[in-house]
């Protein structure tokens, strides 16, 4: 098979009718089997393009038969392989991107240098600055001994890294170079507007360079955008690769270092799995920011709560149901509500207080412009793997809806942040605790964590603060918490049909203020069961709402996001993890009311 002629050329010059100029060129390119890349623009044309000779030559006929183009001189190598992918031919606003309004290189350039003087200048030691315009991880294959790399990452930012160059250069003289020269074309002129006297740039670039002089006083190779990545001095293509994930040129030396993977890393992108998890949470950080400003349940909407008819209301009024689903609500409340079109089917139908309903039927209570009680949404995410997620869960915040919280709620934020996985909680923290709660990532893996919380295989470690000093350093309290819910959902000691309860204590500190810091170890997974079994003793959670001391209760469950905080924090969690099986321990940093 005949070598791959490859060329690359540009010229600025007004080019008028882009569109029929590129479907000519399309079809030309396409007829031809040419791969590569053209772009037209009002100022002219940048075309890198590879193919057979003869066809090279077609297209090379009909560009130089467009007005202003006859003259054109393309760079010409040969490579044994087709270098690109595919053939583009596109508009653009620019053929090189450079974003200065004012700069046109088809009225006036910078003075060219040839290769050859450029050369002789080196071979002679004449006093010069070589300024490199390319990007940063170009320059990384090679440069020209000496030369001044300008340390940008896109062409767009070269302004603002000429006027970080010393104002002493503005007086010598400075020999500009880029690829092919392109770049140099609007580097030049813009550098003389902001006041450097004595500025050239070397005619054609690098690849010229090569041509004419070979590659004395060159150091590496040379990076081209296509499959060759790189072309040493006899333009001859190189052993160099490109990294699929950051881009950067890669040396043959660079391809044998561990961090080298084919489409997935190099030395310079390669991630530790630490690593990778922390700019993964990163980025988590960044969207609960952007969906908790405003929070979500802050702004009016219509909220429906579904209500599902249970076996034993089959045949009964919509009213009869919902008094047995939600029994502390009456049924003439409901009967307004279905007077005021507020109960709907499933269809969001509203239906009388007379409808009668069958079992396993959904119906709807509609809830007009609900504006949600404020929450603490400032959630930080510990740990994330394919299985579970770790979360430091603030407060106030619900875990899940229920109450006066549908939208303002931990589960629905992660919903919106994991989606489209359904994060499932496999615990649950209070509203008002804060600290270390673990969600799944799919049902699998939730059965195979909630099935430890279940079971009381997970060792759980909470701070807590309360009011009084208990005389002694440890000490346990087994007292039985009530399974039905009392007020507002409460639970409280219950020796006669209480469920078993076990929590050991251990005092952290005693504090002249008449609190103390614990070390709360609950070996059984009731219900606020910490809480409950320190007001029991007579030292009741500081801030706690609800259990006040004894069987006292309170007359609020969720605190205000301006109320002083309920002093528990779920600092240390360990079980199995649902993947590896083997112990995980996780903690949340303790809160200000906790340091010791």
């Amino acid at each position: 098979m005949s070598p791959i002629l490859n060329i690359a050329a540009y010229k600025f010059l007004p080019l008028d009718d882009l569109k029929t100029r590129r479907e000519r060129l399309q079809g030309l390119c396409k007829e031809a089997e040419l791969k590569g890349s053209i772009l037209l623009s009002q100022e002219g044309i940048n075309l890198f393009v590879a193919g057979q000779e003869p066809q090279i030559d077609r297209l090379l006929s009909e560009l130089r038969g467009w007005p202003g183009l006859a003259d054109l001189q393309p760079k010409l190598s040969y490579t044994e392989h087709q270098p690109f992918r595919r053939m583009l031919v596109r508009i653009k606003k620019e053929i090189i991107a450079f974003g200065v309004p004012g700069i046109d290189p088809s009225r006036r350039t910078s003075p060219k240098l040839p290769a050859a003087q450029l050369k002789q200048w080196l071979d002679e030691g004449r006093p010069v600055t070589l300024l490199d315009t390319r990007n940063d991880y170009e320059i990384k294959l090679g440069t020209f001994k000496n030369a001044l790399p300008i340390g940008v990452n896109h062409f767009r930012d070269f302004p603002a890294a000429v006027a970080k160059l010393p104002e002493e250069l503005k007086e010598q003289t400075v020999v500009m170079f880029c690829t092919g020269g392109i770049r140099c074309e609007k580097a030049g002129p813009y550098m003389e507007q902001v006041g450097f006297k004595n500025i050239l740039q070397l005619d054609g670039g690098i690849l010229k360079y090569f041509e004419e002089v070979g590659g004395e006083h060159y150091q590496g190779e040379c990076f081209v955008f296509d499959q060759r990545v790189g072309l040493d001095p006899r333009l001859g293509e190189t052993g160099s690769a490109q990294c699929f994930q950051c881009q950067s040129p890669l040396t043959e030396a660079e391809q044998q270092h561990p961090h080298y993977v084919p489409g997935k890393s190099c030395p310079y992108c390669y991630q530790t799995p630490a690593e990778q998890m922390a700019a993964s949470i990163a980025r988590r950080h960044e969207v609960i920011q952007g969906l908790t400003t405003p929070l979500p349940g802050s702004q009016p909407y219509d909220h429906f709560k579904p209500v599902n008819v249970p076996a034993d209301c089959d045949g009964a009024t919509v009213v009869e149901a919902f008094c047995r689903v939600v029994r502390y609500i009456p049924a003439e409340v409901w009967e307004q509500k279905c007077a005021d079109g507020l109960i709907l089917t499933a269809d969001r139908e509203p239906v009388s207080a007379a409808h009668r309903v069958k079992a396993g039927e959904r119906y709807l209570h509609r809830m007009p412009a609900v504006i949600e009680p404020a929450v603490n949404m400032d959630v930080r995410i510990l740990y994330e793997d394919e299985a579970i997620v770790v979360v430091n869960k603030p407060a106030p915040l619900p875990i899940h809806s229920g109450g006066r919280f549908y939208r303002n709620t931990l589960q629905w934020l992660l919903y919106d942040v994991y989606s489209p996985q359904k994060l499932r909680p496999a615990h649950r923290l209070d509203a008002n605790t804060t600290g270390v709660q673990v969600f799944t990532r799919t049902q699998h893996f939730a059965g195979r964590v909630q099935d430890q919380f279940a079971q009381m295989q997970v060792e759980k470690v909470y701070l807590v603060r309360v009011n009084g000093h208990p005389q002694a350093d440890e000490f346990t309290c087994d007292a039985p918490i009530s399974n039905e819910p009392g007020k507002l959902g409460s639970r409280s000691v219950d020796p006669i049909a209480g469920l078993p309860a076990l929590t050991d204590f251990r005092v952290l500190r005693r504090s002249s203020d008449g609190t103390s810091l614990l070390e709360a170890r609950p070996r059984t997974g009731r219900t606020n069961q910490i809480r409950i079994h320190l007001a029991h003793l007579g030292w009741p959670v500081c801030g706690d709402p609800a259990y006040v001391s004894g069987n006292e209760l309170g007359d609020v469950q969720t605190l205000s996001v301006d109320a002083p905080p309920l002093c528990l924090h779920a600092f240390e969690l360990t079980f199995r993890h649902p993947v590896s099986h083997q112990p995980v321990t996780f903690t949340a940093p303790p809160p200000a009311w906790a340091s010791y």
